[in-house]
């Protein structure tokens, strides 16, 4: 199967929008399906138009931060622990090459073979927003065509080194003790596109190739929205050792958007 142009194809559906009748029984299966409670979203005036709307909703008000350095977005942590020898695990016992999935933003003297990594999977009934988790300075922006696996569990069971595989955007920044802190947006099966507010020349799920954007003075306050997910997908963070200090036990974890992952380490 071509999973690109399957997710072409899905992303026009989710876009349609249906005559009313047709559009409300599609968005309440969909709800159902995925358990989707609303009360914490914007719900426009006669429901959302299209499946792509119900998809990208927003929240109603702010979120409140926790201290530290927070998760980007809503999602379940499927890993954290240190990389070694320039492998991360995606889930427990199957590995992706951490060169590989930064790709032109790592410079072959970085990292070094020792980094710490978490992965969040975003699920269909997940807020697909994705914010800074802590102040950044952004360096550069890259896109990494690739495949548009799906990056649920059972399938990084199946498909060896599918982070590295699958489509991608990675941003490099550096946090506040001078560390650098790679966020990669991980494009997957049915994600039609990855938003980034603030580089509106990515076009995701397209027939462009790879791209380097790089930037001299943008900063990013921690909350600051970054841009969204059409439909589920993974982000994966990347950072050089004693850069952060996650907190223990977080793998298998679900965390929403604000909440405290552990701490910017001081130097």
């Amino acid at each position: 199967m071509n999973y690109n142009r399957f997710s072409n194809y899905f992303g026009l559906v989710a876009h349609y929008k249906f005559a009313g009748p047709l559009q409300s029984l599609i968005n309440r299966f969909y709800l159902w399906k995925f358990d989707i409670n609303l009360s914490e979203f914007e719900v426009p005036k006669g429901g959302f138009a299209s499946l792509n709307e119900l998809f990208t909703r927003r929240l109603k008000a702010p979120r409140k931060l926790d201290k530290g350095f927070i998760s980007p977005s809503d999602g379940l942590i499927l890993d954290c622990g240190e990389g070694m020898s320039d492998t991360a695990l995606s889930i427990k016992n199957y590995e992706y090459d951490v060169r590989e999935l930064l790709g032109g933003t790592l410079n072959k003297d970085e990292l070094k073979s020792e980094f710490d990594y978490l992965n969040i999977y975003l699920s269909p009934s997940d807020y697909h927003h994705y914010h800074a988790p802590a102040d950044l300075v952004v360096e550069s922006a890259a896109y990494v065509k690739g495949e548009l696996f799906s990056v649920a569990p059972n399938w990084l069971a199946r498909i060896p080194n599918l982070y590295a595989r699958n489509e991608r955007v990675v941003l490099r920044t550096r946090l506040e003790n001078g560390k650098i802190l790679w966020i990669v947006f991980v494009g997957a099966w049915n994600v039609g596109k990855i938003k980034i507010d603030f580089e509106p020349r990515i076009d995701t799920n397209a027939a462009n190739g790879d791209a380097l954007y790089e930037y001299s003075n943008l900063k990013l306050e921690k909350g600051e929205h970054l841009g969204n997910f059409e439909l589920g997908s993974t982000i994966v963070l990347i950072s050089e050792p004693k850069a952060l200090s996650y907190h223990t036990n977080l793998s298998g974890a679900k965390i929403n958007f604000g909440e405290n992952l552990g701490e910017i380490v001081q130097i």
